[in-house]
């Protein structure tokens, strides 16, 4: 008996790995993922209305796009504490 995984199981992960990157919402933990923080960070940043997040029937999600806007406005912030915007 082999210890290695099987061909199907393999390209299963694969699959879903490729659909979890193109997916459009995520759930908070994935979010905080994405965004390299912790997940109760992540609630509170979306609690608070830092990042938007939509409910989809009884579930919270974020949209990847709101996960893009809320480092825009990082990044955008931080060049105006430096003098960096005009």
């Amino acid at each position: 008996m082999s210890n290695t995984p099987d061909a199907g199981s393999q390209d299963a992960r694969a699959s879903n790995e490729f659909a979890d990157s193109q997916a459009l919402l995520l759930r908070v933990e994935e979010a905080a993922a994405r965004l390299g923080i912790a997940r109760t960070l992540m609630y509170r940043l979306v609690l608070s209305g830092d990042v938007e997040s939509v409910h989809v029937g009884r579930l919270r999600r974020v949209p990847v796009a709101a996960l893009e806007d809320y480092v825009q406005k990082l990044c955008l912030e931080r060049r105006a504490e430096k003098g960096d915007v005009p």
